[in-house]
């Protein structure tokens, strides 16, 4: 369809856990390629730190995408590929997935009509065409749709909302094909200063480094001014994601992480449970969790906690011997606790002993989340996007 000097194009705006994005049928978007990534940056408005001309909203939280296609498998019910546009560059990445945008898939097929609609709870097989893995969305459904009220709180979203139970059992080894991708629980990684830090490199929904707050002067406590803002702490926490991904071999020169790898792995920083307060003010107290958490996505602190980074970081937990394992301290058994900057979420990891590296497996990694769609939206980009370059 066309408007003056504008084409458009159907989407769907949709938050998905602490995220929000735009959800795209398949057929409505270009084929694979220049032209399909040069839509999607358009329409969220990059390169501007603002994305003031377009949807996105002008943080890596708020500039994703999702595209959802009847499946090709027979294990599945819909493919998903996962985009992040974004926000200063004119780049997107393919190169892993969202947890928290992957729990509005799951509602979006449903409302769409690509899964049948079971009353209560339907089950949606998902194939996230970024990793290759299966993870199995069950959605509350009333009358047909995706059931949107509910008395399931979670940290970094306003109220409450019916509970979507994420299953990521499926997707240990997600981008490298193991748990452990260098073999080691622990690995030293050298900085460019000399210093040398201890961090282990996991893959459970997303492959990730976690190292001690502590080694780079931090509590483990901090909010987003504390370290967005501290340019040369930034710096430290990309040279530390750049090597991890040298280790794992998604990149070859640390430097350049940024663009060969960018958005993985995600790098967090741990420490033992403690009182803190969130970004909201609000106070917390160290004996209701397991450990905090700071994580980083795209260079700035994550407002809470990615999806895929608590699968992670609840696998890495559980293996013996890694430096998540070092500040646990477990409450619950089958759930870990994490304190992040908006308060405290919980992960379902349920693990067992085994007798070969990585010497754990699991019989269980997921969480829950809410998810709302926010409006059904004709999203409009000027025809000389793709006038002849």
């Amino acid at each position: 369809m066309s408007a003056g000097d504008q084409d458009t194009v159907r989407c769907v705006l949709m938050r998905g856990g602490t995220s929000k994005g735009l959800y795209f049928h398949e057929s409505a978007l270009p084929e694979p390629g220049p032209a399909r990534d040069r839509l999607l940056i358009r329409l969220m408005g990059s390169p501007d730190v603002l994305q003031i001309d377009g949807l996105g909203g002008s943080r890596p939280i708020t500039s994703k995408v999702a595209i959802v296609a009847p499946s090709t498998r027979d294990d599945a019910d819909v493919d998903y590929t996962f985009a992040q546009v974004a926000i200063d560059t004119e780049e997107i990445g393919y190169s892993g997935n969202c947890g928290n945008i992957s729990s509005g898939v799951g509602p979006f097929a449903i409302d769409e009509g690509l899964v049948p609609a079971v009353e209560g709870t339907t089950d949606v097989r998902i194939h996230n065409t970024n990793t290759g893995k299966i993870l199995v969305a069950r959605v509350p459904v009333e009358r047909g749709r995706a059931k949107v009220d509910g008395d399931f709180a979670l940290p970094g979203v306003p109220g409450t909302g019916a509970e979507i139970v994420m299953d990521w059992s499926g997707t240990v080894g997600a981008k490298t094909g193991k748990l452990l991708p260098t073999g080691n629980p622990v690995d030293v990684i050298e900085m460019a200063d000399g210093q040398r830090v201890e961090a282990t490199v996991c893959d459970a929904g997303n492959p990730a480094v976690w190292a001690r707050a502590g080694d780079f002067g931090l509590t483990g406590s901090e909010l987003s001014q504390d370290i967005n803002e501290n340019a040369a702490l930034v710096e430290r926490i990309l040279e530390l994601r750049g090597k991890a991904a040298v280790l794992t071999g998604l990149c070859t020169d640390w430097r350049t992480v940024d663009q060969d790898s960018p958005g993985i792995p995600l790098a967090g920083l741990v420490a033992p449970p403690a009182d803190y307060v969130t970004l909201n003010g609000q106070d917390v107290v160290g004996s209701d969790m397991d450990l905090r958490c700071r994580l980083l996505f795209m260079n700035r602190l994550h407002e809470s906690i990615a999806g895929t980074g608590s699968i992670c970081l609840a696998a890495a937990s559980r293996v013996p011997g890694s430096v998540v394992a070092s500040v646990l301290e477990t409450r619950q058994p089958g759930t870990l606790l994490i304190g992040h900057p908006s308060g405290i979420t919980p992960v379902r990891v349920e693990a067992e002993p085994a007798a070969q590296a990585p010497f754990v497996r699991f019989g269980l990694l997921g969480f829950s989340r809410t998810a709302r769609r926010l409006m059904d939206a004709t999203a409009y980009y000027p025809r000389s996007l793709f006038a002849e370059r």
